[in-house]
């Protein structure tokens, strides 16, 4: 295979997967407690016979946007979000304790306590369940507080504490369901550092603007190899003919 066309074929395909991220990202904007994934392109030398002269692209994920999103008001009790660095312990559907910065929560038919996602929250012994209730509060530290349906505000009662977590960055990894995990399996501990914001949600932190120039910067490289491609095909048909006519 020529060269040339190996090396268009190849940016077009890993411009291909920068723009499957990057609309990713687009997709979420609007996804409470979303962090952005970070892609790059890398140079690689073309193995082979001849001249080191020509290189193509790789394009891999490097990790996710640490930044955090804004705090925005919405006045409800169950609403949280995290000031700083931290994580809002959940239980993923395999099982497994995972972490998330979505504090969008609710409390089900049956008491337990959800966010946003369907995802049971997780206190320090397991998932959390909240009795019938008048009213509820959650504290900066996690502890969640109710007045007993059918009671005063004099009969508040602490029913639970939600598990935050933060560990360092690059001991979690990002699952294909969104919620990041420990890279060694185990569990996160509890650090009663990570503070909670109540009435507020954490919108996400992808750059709107910056994502559609990125978006129109890869469109615009994919047409570019696109047009290489077709270039080395005219180019092998003109050497085919040239051969022909010797």
């Amino acid at each position: 295979m020529d060269r040339f066309l190996y090396i268009a074929m190849s940016g077009a395909k890993e411009t291909l997967r920068a723009q499957t991220v990057n609309n990713h990202n687009l997709a979420n904007a609007s996804t409470v407690g979303f962090r952005a994934e970070l892609s790059s392109f890398q140079s690689r030398a073309v193995a082979g016979s001849g001249y080191g002269s020509r290189v193509y692209a790789t394009h891999s994920t490097t990790g996710w946007d640490q930044t955090q999103g804004a705090l925005t008001a919405t006045g409800r009790d169950l609403d949280v979000g995290i000031n700083g660095a931290g994580w809002i312990a959940v239980q993923a559907p395999d099982g497994r304790e995972a972490y998330t910065r979505a504090g969008d929560l609710r409390v089900d038919p049956s008491g337990m306590l959800l966010n946003g996602a369907g995802h049971p929250v997780l206190g320090d012994a397991g998932s959390l369940t909240v009795p019938p209730h008048a009213s509820i509060s959650i504290g900066a530290d996690g502890t969640i507080s109710i007045v007993p349906l059918g009671e005063g505000p004099e009969t508040t009662a602490v029913v639970g504490r939600i598990k935050l977590v933060n560990p360092p960055p690059e001991a979690l990894v990002r699952g294909p369901d969104g919620l990041f995990r420990m890279a060694d399996g185990s569990d996160a501990p509890a650090d009663a550092n990570v503070r909670l914001v109540s009435g507020v949600l954490e919108t996400s932190n992808v750059n709107i603007a910056d994502a559609m120039v990125n978006m129109i910067e890869l469109a615009r490289h994919f047409e570019l190899q696109v047009k290489a491609m077709r270039t080395a095909e005219e180019n092998a048909a003109t050497a085919a003919q040239l051969l022909r006519a010797t």
